[in-house]
């Protein structure tokens, strides 16, 4: 699996963030940032063109070394851009430095999501928030039979991502309120697009 997760799966999650549907998405959690933000997961940077004059900087955290390189290549403003390769389980950040979190498509495949979270909350300033968008658990019970029989195979093919977690669910008991949150689905297979949108808070 190491030549597939170093070489091929970079350039397929690559090629599936290219979606031109997930671009009004980018657009609307990039302009929500301010002040220094902390992207986890950055990926390859297809957040990186949407951000704002009112963002000062961003700090790209992402564990693939390959994904990096692709994102120093991505096009952005004038944003000062510093990349971080690290897990969001351990993010190598003082306490309180962070005016904005984003996550885009990230905390699906994050193995130990609950520290992720909590880490986020860590970073964050008092008065900052966390952005979100992310593709999770459906309410209809049919949706997610099909959800929790699809994940055990999905996470093996596509980077550890899980199509059944309950990305509400992970915030709140990781210390956040959720201030504002859209729900619905997206074009596509149901298991896979259901969408969470919003913004959270460190309670």
């Amino acid at each position: 699996m190491g030549f597939y997760n170093d070489v091929i799966f970079p350039r397929l999650c690559d090629l599936a963030m290219r979606n031109k549907e997930l671009a009004p998405y980018r657009q609307r959690a990039a302009r929500a940032a301010q002040g220094r933000v902390l992207e986890i997961g950055i990926g390859s940077g297809r957040n990186l063109p949407f951000y704002g004059a009112a963002v000062k900087q961003v700090v790209g955290l992402e564990p693939g070394p390959k994904l990096i390189e692709m994102a120093r290549h991505a096009p952005h403003p004038e944003t000062p851009i510093e990349f971080v390769e690290a897990s969001a389980e351990a993010i190598p950040i003082e306490d309180r430095s962070i005016d904005t979190v984003v996550t885009t498509w990230t905390m699906c495949s994050i193995p130990d999501v609950d520290r992720a979270i909590t880490e986020a909350r860590r970073v964050l300033k008092p008065g900052g928030k966390l952005v979100f968008v992310e593709h999770g658990r459906a309410p209809e019970p049919r949706v997610r039979w099909w959800q929790d029989r699809l994940t055990p195979a999905w996470t093996r093919i596509s980077g550890g991502c899980h199509l059944n977690r309950d990305i509400a669910g992970v915030l709140t008991r990781n210390g956040f309120r959720i201030d504002e949150m859209r729900t619905g689905y997206m074009n596509g297979l149901k298991p896979m697009t259901f969408m969470y949108e919003g913004q959270a808070s460190p309670r």
